[in-house]
C-alpha cells in the first residue's frame, strides 16, 4: 500500500475517532493494520481506540507493539500506562509513567497520571508530591488541580482540597469537575448547604452525572429542615434520572426456592470501616450449605479487615477503578441469585447505576445508607420494625421493606477494645457528656438542645470528637456555632481523630453519658459508646435515620433512653446525670447487656438474615415460574 493510501486510512480513522464514531474508526484502522502491521502510527492509534472502546487487553498489546517501535514516544507510553491502569495493573503502569517523565521532565500530564497511579496503590504521600510537580509545571492546569484535590481528600486534608478545586475554577470557571470537587470538599468540611448548592451548579452542567446526584442525596440527610416527602421525592427523581436502561430480565437461575443460593455482597467498605463491624458477623455465621457467598469489594484499600473477610467468600473480586460496564459484565457472568448492596448513596462513587440494570434476579440494599435508594430495579431494603415502622415507612421506600430481625444490626466489637473504666464522674465530681459522631450531623437545633442539657446539669462538660477539626476554619466555625447556641466554650473539649480504634474507644473512659445526634443518628458510635459502658440518649424522629438509635437501644433493653421530643431528650439526659450511683451501675453492666441482646447474637441474626434472603428468593421463584411451583 502506498504511503498516501495508508495516510488516508489513518486520517479517516482519526476523524471518526475524534467524533466518537468508534466502530467506523476501527474499520479504517483494521485495514491499516493489515497493510502496515509494523507502522508506529497505525499501532498507536489502534491501541488508543481499543482503550476507548474498553478492549483493555487488546489496547495494551497494540500500544506495547507501538512503543517497541519507538521507545521514546512519550504519548504512546503515557497511553499504555493509562490502559494498564484501567486493567488494575498499576505497578506496570507506574514503570511506564516514570520513564515517560524521565524522557520529558516537563510532561505535566505524565506527572498527574503518575500521581493517580500511586494513589491507586495507596501511596498517598508520593502521589501528592507528583501532583505538586504537575501543577508547578502548569499552574493553570485545571484537571491537575482537581486531581490534586481528590487525592488531598483521601489524605484527610479537606481544606487544602477545597483550595485546589478553587484554583481549578479560577483557571477554568466552567470546568465542571472542579465544581463537583468543590462540592465534595465542602461536604467533607461539614459546610453542607454550600455543598448542596455546588452539586446543583454541577448538575446543571452535567445532568447525567449520577455520582453527583448520589453525593447530593447523602448531603441532604444532614439537613434538619427537610421533610420526609422532600427527601423521598429527591430519591425518586434520582431513580428516574438513572432509568431507561431497559435491563435484561432473563437469568440463568433455576427457580427452585429450596436450592443453594449464590449470594453476592457488594461494598466499598470490606476493610477497616464501620460497615465491616456489622456485616462480618453475618457473613461469618451465614449457613454455607444454604448459601454460596461472593464478596465484591469496591475500593483500592485492602487491609487486615479485608484479610479476615476474604476467606469467607467462595469468590472474591475487587471492582475498584473498573467501569460500570465492566462491573455489570462480570456480575452477569457470575450468575448470581441475590445481590446485596451495602453502599446505597454513600461514598464518592457507588454502583447503583449497575443495579439499575437489574444484574441479579433479586437485588437488596442494606446497612450502609439510611434511606431508600430510589432505584426501581432494587427489590428490597432490609431493616427492622423500629427503624421503619410497618405501614408508616413503606410509603417512603421504592423498595419493599423487609423487617428481618428484632434489630437490623449485628455488632461485632473490636477484639482489642479496652476494658470498661470506672465512671469518670465519681472521680471528677462532675458529669461529662460526649458525642463522637460525624460533625456533619451536628445541627443548630441539636446544639440548642445540648445547651439546655448543659444548663440543666451544673458544672457538666461536653466532649466532641470528629474528623476534620484541624482543617482550616472547621474548629473556629464549630466554636462560633456553639457560642451562638449559648454553650460556654470553656465547658467544651473538641477532639480530632485518633490514630486507631483502640485510642478512639479509650476516650470513652472520660465520658459519662453519650448524646446522640439528630435528625441523623449514630450507628457505630452508639454501639461503641454502649460497649464502653456509656448510656446513649437519643431523640426518635419520623424516618429511618432518626430511629436507628431507638432500634439499638430497644435491642439492648433500654428504650427508656429514647425521647420522642426535645424536652424529653433534655429530661432523660438530666435524670441520668443526676444519679451517679445509677450511672455507675449502668456502666458496669452494659457490656453484659449487649452480650445478651440480639446485637451480639451472631448466629441468630445470621439465621434471620439468611431466612429473609430465602423468602425474597422464593418470591422471585413464584413470579418466575408460578405453574411449576404450584405443582410441587
Amino acid at each position: 500500500m502506498s504511503p498516501a493510501k495508508l495516510q488516508s486510512l489513518l486520517q479517516n480513522g482519526l476523524t471518526h475517532q475524534r467524533a466518537g464514531r468508534f466502530a467506523a474508526a476501527e474499520t479504517f484502522y483494521r485495514q491499516a493494520r493489515v497493510a502496515a502491521p509494523k507502522n508506529f502510527d497505525v499501532l498507536h492509534l489502534s491501541g488508543l481506540l481499543a482503550h476507548q472502546q474498553g478492549r483493555g487487553a487488546e489496547a495494551i498489546d497494540l500500544l506495547r507493539r507501538a512503543l517497541a517501535l519507538s521507545p521514546q514516544a512519550v504519548m504512546c507510553e503515557f497511553r499504555l500506562a493509562i490502559a494498564l491502569g484501567a486493567m488494575q495493573r498499576h505497578a506496570e503502569a507506574e514503570k511506564h509513567l516514570r520513564h515517560a517523565v524521565e524522557v520529558k521532565a516537563d510532561f505535566h500530564e505524565g506527572w498527574d497520571q503518575l500521581a493517580t497511579c500511586l494513589k491507586h496503590q495507596d501511596r498517598i504521600a508520593e502521589a501528592l508530591r507528583c501532583h505538586e510537580k504537575a501543577v508547578a509545571l502548569k499552574p493553570d492546569y485545571a484537571a491537575g488541580w482537581v486531581n490534586f484535590g481528590f487525592t488531598l481528600r483521601l489524605a484527610g486534608k479537606q481544606a487544602e482540597a477545597l483550595a485546589c478545586h478553587e484554583r481549578a475554577l479560577a483557571a477554568a470557571p466552567d470546568y465542571a469537575p472542579a465544581r463537583f470537587g468543590r462540592a465534595q470538599a465542602l461536604q467533607q468540611l461539614h459546610r453542607v448547604r454550600e455543598a448542596i448548592a455546588d452539586y446543583d451548579a454541577f448538575l446543571a452542567l452535567r445532568p447525567q452525572a449520577h455520582e453527583a446526584r448520589s453525593n447530593r442525596l447523602f448531603a441532604l440527610q444532614n439537613l434538619d429542615d427537610i421533610s420526609r416527602e422532600q427527601l423521598f421525592a429527591a430519591h425518586v427523581a434520582y431513580g428516574c434520572a438513572l432509568g431507561g436502561s431497559a435491563p435484561s430480565q432473563s437469568f440463568a437461575s433455576v427457580a427452585d426456592p429450596a436450592r443453594r443460593l449464590r449470594v453476592a455482597v457488594l461494598s466499598p467498605d470490606l476493610r477497616a470501616h464501620s460497615c465491616a463491624y456489622f456485616i462480618e458477623p453475618l457473613l461469618r455465621h451465614l449457613d454455607r450449605e444454604a448459601f454460596e457467598v461472593y464478596l465484591y469489594h469496591d475500593h483500592f484499600r485492602e487491609d487486615a479487615v479485608t484479610a479476615r473477610l476474604r476467606p469467607l467468600a467462595a469468590v472474591w473480586r475487587n471492582f475498584s477503578g473498573q467501569s460500570n460496564a465492566v462491573v455489570e459484565q462480570v456480575i452477569r457472568g457470575d450468575n448470581l441469585d441475590v445481590l446485596v448492596d451495602l453502599a446505597g448513596h454513600t461514598g464518592i462513587t457507588n454502583r447503583l447505576p449497575v443495579l439499575a440494570r437489574k444484574v441479579a434476579p433479586v437485588q437488596v440494599t442494606y446497612l450502609g445508607y439510611p434511606n431508600t435508594t430510589g432505584v426501581p430495579a432494587i427489590d428490597y431494603r432490609f431493616t427492622d420494625a423500629i427503624a421503619d415502622p410497618v405501614g408508616d415507612a413503606d410509603a417512603f421506600a421504592t423498595e419493599t421493606l423487609v423487617r428481618f430481625a428484632p434489630t437490623a444490626w449485628t455488632y461485632q466489637p473490636p477484639q482489642d477494645a479496652p476494658d470498661v473504666a470506672p465512671l469518670p464522674a465519681q472521680a471528677r465530681g462532675c458529669v461529662t457528656f460526649g458525642s463522637f459522631n460525624d460533625l456533619a450531623k451536628i445541627t443548630d437545633t441539636m446544639l440548642a438542645t445540648w445547651s439546655r442539657v448543659l444548663a440543666a446539669v451544673p458544672a457538666s462538660r461536653l466532649k466532641l470528637k470528629g474528623r476534620g477539626l484541624s482543617a482550616g476554619g472547621v474548629r473556629e466555625a464549630l466554636e462560633e456555632r456553639l457560642a451562638r447556641a449559648g454553650i460556654e466554650l470553656a465547658r467544651v473539649e473538641l477532639l480530632e481523630r485518633t490514630p486507631d480504634t483502640v485510642s478512639h474507644l479509650a476516650l470513652y473512659h472520660d465520658v459519662d453519658i453519650a448524646l446522640d445526634t439528630f435528625p441523623y443518628h449514630g450507628t457505630t458510635t452508639t454501639c461503641e459508646a454502649l460497649w464502653m459502658g456509656v448510656p446513649v440518649v437519643t431523640l426518635v424522629g419520623d424516618r429511618h435515620m432518626s430511629r436507628v438509635g431507638a432500634s439499638l437501644l430497644t435491642a439492648i433493653g433500654h428504650p427508656e433512653w429514647c425521647a420522642n421530643e426535645r424536652d424529653g431528650y433534655v429530661r432523660i439526659a438530666t435524670e441520668l446525670a443526676g444519679d451517679i450511683a445509677r450511672l455507675a451501675a449502668i456502666r458496669a453492666g452494659l457490656r453484659a447487656e449487649l452480650h445478651a441482646s440480639p446485637l451480639l447474637d451472631f448466629t441468630g441474626q445470621a439465621a434471620c438474615f439468611g431466612a429473609a434472603l430465602r423468602e425474597c428468593w422464593a418470591a422471585w421463584c413464584e413470579r418466575a415460574n408460578p405453574a411449576e411451583l404450584a405443582a410441587r
